[in-house]
């Protein structure tokens, strides 16, 4: 590639490229957040129906239904959102999809099938299908939706693998064109990193149920069993989920690239020899990504895990005794203000991950200046400015409605209520 955008600097130092790379983070940062706890409650509510139509049990039924709202909620923004990233790649980066999209563009597009016709479709029936389905099928579909989230994060890690230590690929005129899908969907970068976001999408909806319930604990509400379940399930759910993502993690870093490795450990000899090899392969630049933040992401992750997996193990033997269940208010608190930790946690890993992979955009293949589109530094100070005003928006109404909707407690859930029958017309 030898295309390379024009350094437009704006008034703070900022050229066309930085600031395209600062609204394509915040976008997808704001979206990852939505997924995280997508895929998470997605898998408990699963669970929970399980359960329930088993069972037979009441209690696990209005738990489904009210964890089942709280889910629809979050998925609705996060739709929203993952559209504006598609929208992003074509016209911030469009030296990307000319350069490698005949690659990874082929996951792009099989996660938006999955996404916007299967998992959607499914979810459709799932919410309009109460008392209207056998019960068994509509646990299927409940099933179906969870799968097909998890394929759906699968393939954006695929992609996102390949970008990070591209596979499967030649070199054809100019631009990359896949030749090996199982190459690509096989590689250890993008597979490594799909189990680590799962567990971590685990912690997240266990964190947040353990939370909701706890603040009802702590407010003695009526419904003191049903929160009582609901905490044993979310806590029970985050410690496994914790060492899972921890040991994927572990392992995840034998595949780090060479650069992002040496910045995490900070080693001068080790930066110095990551750039000369990097000088040697591609020509002079400056190969390294910056060792302060990539450092401060990682130390940031690493700690949350370890206050959380503290948490998560303390209450787990608390949450064995039914009075300390019922009545210990300062674990309450404390669980309560753990809801956003995992979102942090999550967050940090994500820009550990991207931020280290710098300055490439297609590691060793791409540089990011190339991958971009011949936009302005104006233009995109617009663009961004637009874009974290609606996405300011949109995910203070996610989690006001969220909050609102946790506070009110299963009374008010309305997800496969009864209608409420007409009223007979008046005759005359």
């Amino acid at each position: 590639m030898t295309r390379r955008a024009e350094p437009y600097r704006d008034a703070l130092g900022m050229d066309t490229v930085d600031l395209a790379r600062l609204q394509f983070a915040l976008t997808a940062g704001a979206h990852f957040l939505f997924v995280a706890l997508t895929l998470g409650l997605a898998t408990l509510v699963a669970v929970i129906q399980t359960r329930a139509t088993f069972s037979g049990d009441p209690m696990h039924l209005r738990m489904t239904r009210f964890w089942g709202q709280l889910y629809i909620i979050n998925y609705a923004m996060g739709i929203v959102t993952g559209l504006v990233m598609e929208f992003q790649l074509g016209l911030s980066w469009s030296g990307l999809t000319e350069y490698a999209g005949n690659v990874f563009g082929s996951a792009l597009a099989i996660e938006t099938l999955v996404a916007f016709f299967v998992e959607s479709t499914f979810l459709g029936l799932w919410i309009f299908g109460w008392d209207k389905l056998n019960r068994w099928a509509h646990l299927a579909l409940i099933w179906v939706v969870t799968l097909t989230a998890y394929a759906s994060a699968f393939w954006i890690m695929v992609a996102n693998g390949f970008l990070q230590h591209p596979a499967g690929h030649v070199l054809d005129g100019g631009v990359l064109r896949l030749v090996d899908l199982g190459a690509m969907v096989g590689n250890p970068a993008a597979l490594l990193a799909f189990a680590h976001v799962m567990g971590g999408a685990m912690i997240t909806g266990g964190f947040f149920m353990a939370g909701v319930s706890a603040y009802h604990l702590r407010k003695r509400t009526a419904e003191q069993d049903f929160f009582r379940k609901s905490l044993r399930i979310g806590i029970g759910v985050a410690l496994p989920a914790l060492f899972f993502t921890v040991t994927f993690g572990g392992i995840s870093f034998q595949t780090l690239q060479p650069t992002k490795s040496a910045a995490w450990t900070g080693d001068p000899d080790r930066l110095a020899e990551a750039q000369a090899q990097m000088v040697a392969a591609h020509g002079p630049g400056d190969y390294l990504p910056p060792v302060g933040p990539v450092q401060a992401a990682g130390i940031t992750m690493m700690t949350l895990w370890l206050v959380m997996t503290v948490v998560a193990a303390l209450s787990f033997v608390l949450m064995l005794f039914r009075p300390v269940v019922r009545g210990f208010r300062l674990w309450h608190w404390l669980l309560t203000l753990m809801i956003p930790v995992p979102f942090v946690t999550v967050l940090s890993g994500w820009v550990f991950r991207e931020l280290g992979r710098q300055p490439w955009a297609v590691f060793g293949l791409l540089r990011t200046a190339d991958a971009m589109s011949p936009v302005t530094a104006a233009q995109m100070r617009f663009s961004i400015t637009a874009f974290a005003a609606v996405f300011a928006v949109l995910i203070s109404i996610n989690y006001w409605l969220l909050a609102r909707q946790a506070r009110r407690g299963p009374g008010a859930e309305s997800l496969g209520a009864p209608a409420t029958p007409a009223a007979p017309a008046l005759s005359f």
